[in-house]
Formats: structure tokens, C-alpha cells, sequence
């Protein structure tokens, strides 16, 4: 199993997880009405299973694409599962379908939870919402469509630059507000800015992984944002996206709609120092090596964030 766990990259599962607890803590800070309360936590459920299956399929997919481009090969990658030759291609690529479809059947799982009556809350006025479970089915199976095609085919978006624009899409707005939408059945247009945030910071994790492996996606032809901006671009672009995303954030807390809601506003700000000396740090760094620790302190502290925010709606009174 050692192999796979490897291949799944588990480190990274903790940023996935955030965009589902910003949602479901933004959600119930508006206040549930009993069917939203007793779908609240099986949605909760669903909705973290299919995130973490569609993480371990962007993984996968990861692995799989960088391998027949040879991108891992030419940076000696042993990291990496197959460029390694832990594991085979063909058993990645089952893996890759086997790990689709949990997600599929997860999803749908979840917006059956969420939205067909009878099912645990179902809806009000116990009408089927086919409209919204038509919205985010739609959207889910995109979401899944995209982690596979990430590194995988002849016009692959992670080797195009594009990667940035599927990780603040799917792993911001779309999971944050997704997620909001399925626990609340509305969409609060405030709840952009945390999800703005959320998509901010994967977009950082995902820079930091293009400014370690700038050298060897150049000689790959993996044209990321790092590649087109060159070393020095792509750390202000680093710290530029740091910047919106906790200014994002930052206008959520502290602006007129708050009113009480949050609490331990202070640490959010401990952890906005956190990130400040991480900005400091990769603005110093002159060996991309050197970037691998920064790596999980950004993943880490963006997921407490999420974390602190859903323990403050849902541990206390």
C-alpha cells in the first residue's frame, strides 16, 4: 500500500478539505432551519468524501500525466510513484477510473442527501430542487473531467499555464460556495470573499510547486505560470496572490455584515503573520529546494483557518 499512499500525496488533502469547512461554517453562521440542520452534518460528510476522492484523483492524475510526458523523468522525480517505478502505468490508470467513479458516486450521494425529499432533510416545502442538483452535478462532473485533465492529453491546461485558473475555480467558488449552497439551498453573495480566499490560497500551494519545479517543467515544455513569468515574476505573483487573498478575507471579518457572527478574530490573525513570514521567506529564497517546507506551512494553516471557523459555528453556543 505504501506505493499508493505516496501516490495519493496525502499532505494534500488538508487543503481540499478547507473550501468544504469555509462553506459548510459560512452556511450555518446564516442560521438553519430544521431540515438544514438535520441534513447539515451528512452533507458535511458527502461533501469532505468527494472532495478528498476528486484530490486523490487530481493525484493520480498528477502522476500519471507528468510520467508518459516524461516530465518526471527528466527531473528525476523519485518521489513520484511511476517515475520511480513503484508503480506501473496500467495499474495508475485503473486506479485513476476506480478513483472517478467513487467520486461520481459520492457526489451524487451527497446531492441526494441534500436535496431529494425525504432523504435525511430533503428540501422545503418537499418539492425536488432538480434545478440546483442539476447545477452541481453538472459542476461536479466538471470538477472531475478537470483533475484528470490536469497533466493528462495532447492539450493538457497545467502544461498551458491554466492550471491557476482550475484551482481558484474549483477549489474556491465552486467548493465553497458548492458546498454552502448544498447545506443552506441559497448562495449568500458575501460568501465570495472567503471563497476567494480559499481559492487564493491553493492557487499559492500550487505556485509554490511550479517555482520549485521551474527548472525541469521548462526543459518538459510544462509552460506554467512560473515558466511564462521566470523565477523572479513568479514570486511577486506569489505574494500578490497571498495579498488578495487574505485582504479578501480580511473585508469578510471585519466588514458591517459580521456583526458578532465570527469569533477569534485574533487568531486569524496570528495566522496572517504566519503567512507574512512565509511571503518573506520565498521573496529571500534563491534555491527552489528550499520551498518544500513552505509547501505544507501554507496548506496547513489555510486548512485552520477553515477549521477554526467551522468549530466556532458548530462547537459553540
Amino acid at each position: 500500500m505504501n506505493p499508493w499512499i505516496k501516490a495519493a500525496r496525502l499532505r494534500t488533502l488538508p487543503l481540499a478539505v478547507t473550501c468544504v469547512l469555509l462553506g459548510a461554517s459560512l452556511a450555518h453562521a446564516e442560521g438553519l432551519d430544521s431540515a438544514g440542520l438535520a441534513r447539515f452534518w451528512p452533507v458535511v460528510v458527502g461533501a469532505l468524501s468527494t472532495v478528498i476522492l476528486l484530490q486523490v484523483v487530481a493525484n493520480f492524475a498528477n502522476d500519471y500525466g507528468d510520467y508518459i510526458k516524461g516530465t518526471d523523468t527528466a527531473a528525476g522525480r523519485k518521489d513520484r510513484a511511476l517515475a520511480s517505478g513503484a508503480l506501473s502505468a496500467s495499474s495508475m490508470k485503473r486506479a485513476l477510473v476506480i478513483t472517478a467513479l467513487s467520486a461520481f458516486l459520492a457526489g451524487i450521494a451527497t446531492l441526494v442527501v441534500a436535496f431529494v425529499p425525504g432523504v435525511i432533510g430533503g428540501t422545503e416545502g418537499g418539492n425536488l430542487d432538480a434545478a440546483r442538483m442539476g447545477i452541481l452535478g453538472a459542476l461536479g462532473v466538471a470538477g472531475i473531467v478537470a483533475a484528470m485533465r490536469y497533466t493528462i492529453g495532447s492539450k493538457a491546461y497545467g502544461y498551458q499555464g491554466l492550471g491557476d485558473v482550475y484551482v481558484m475555480v474549483f477549489f474556491g467558488w465552486v467548493g465553497v460556495l458548492g458546498v454552502g449552497l448544498l447545506v443552506a439551498h441559497h448562495v449568500s453573495a458575501i460568501w465570495v470573499l472567503p471563497a476567494f480566499f480559499s481559492g487564493c490560497m491553493s492557487v499559492a500551494v500550487l505556485n509554490l510547486n511550479n517555482l520549485r519545479d521551474h527548472e525541469s517543467d521548462a526543459l518538459a515544455g510544462k509552460n506554467t505560470t512560473v515558466v511564462r513569468l521566470g523565477f523572479r515574476g513568479g514570486k511577486i505573483y506569489h505574494l500578490v496572490v497571498l495579498a488578495l487573498g487574505w485582504g479578501a478575507l480580511g473585508v469578510f471579518f471585519l466588514g458591517p455584515w459580521n456583526d458578532g457572527v465570527w469569533r477569534g478574530t485574533l487568531w486569524y490573525g496570528l495566522i496572517a503573520l504566519v503567512h507574512a513570514r512565509h511571503a518573506v521567506d520565498v521573496w529571500k529564497c534563491h534555491t527552489p529546494a528550499e520551498l518544500n517546507p513552505e509547501l505544507k506551512r501554507v496548506a496547513l494553516s489555510s486548512f485552520l483557518v477553515a477549521l477554526f471557523m467551522f468549530m466556532d459555528q458548530t462547537l459553540t453556543p
